[in-house]
């Protein structure tokens, strides 16, 4: 039987963080590892020609965020999210949720064939966008009615 994204290997635990430098040093203290660099997520209005992002259908070139990821084993993440304060899927769900679990992320094949079979199932698009690095896209489909949780598609470019 074929899921609606086929796969079912998750790569990715997204938490919403109000101080990721705090939260990245406790997490590496937890795993024992190093602490990872802060990366700037979006980059705002200076890489809005290549991140296109859009939240809730209508772009916004100001949406930003700070990521840490740690490796914690196979091809699994975990992303901490700390957003600026422009409105967003992440700057909402801080203000309304507090800190904590936000999304789990599978990779895909292909967005555009995967967002209508979650649209089907009864998900929303909530935030879309492209990696900065220019080297993919994601999409955060709201599943919280059915699934409890966002659900991230990635999809990677090669």
């Amino acid at each position: 039987m074929e899921g609606l994204m086929n796969t079912r290997v998750m790569v990715q635990v997204g938490f919403i963080v109000q101080d990721i430098e705090k939260t990245k040093r406790k997490f590496a203290e937890f795993f024992g590892v190093e602490v990872p660099e802060t990366l700037n997520g979006t980059e705002g209005p200076a890489k809005f020609h290549i991140t296109q992002s859009t939240y809730k259908g209508k772009q916004n070139p100001e949406i930003n965020a700070k990521l840490a990821f740690f490796d914690v084993g196979g091809a699994m993440a975990i992303e901490l999210i700390e957003p600026n304060e422009v409105p967003s899927l992440w700057r909402d769900w801080l203000n309304e949720h507090g800190e904590g679990i936000q999304h789990i992320a599978f990779v895909v094949d292909s967005i555009e064939q995967t967002i209508p079979r979650c649209k089907a199932f009864g998900m929303e698009v909530l935030q879309t966008g492209n990696f900065a690095a220019g080297d993919g896209r994601y999409a955060y489909m709201d599943a919280t009615k059915d699934l409890k949780t966002i659900i991230e598609l990635l999809e990677r470019w090669q």
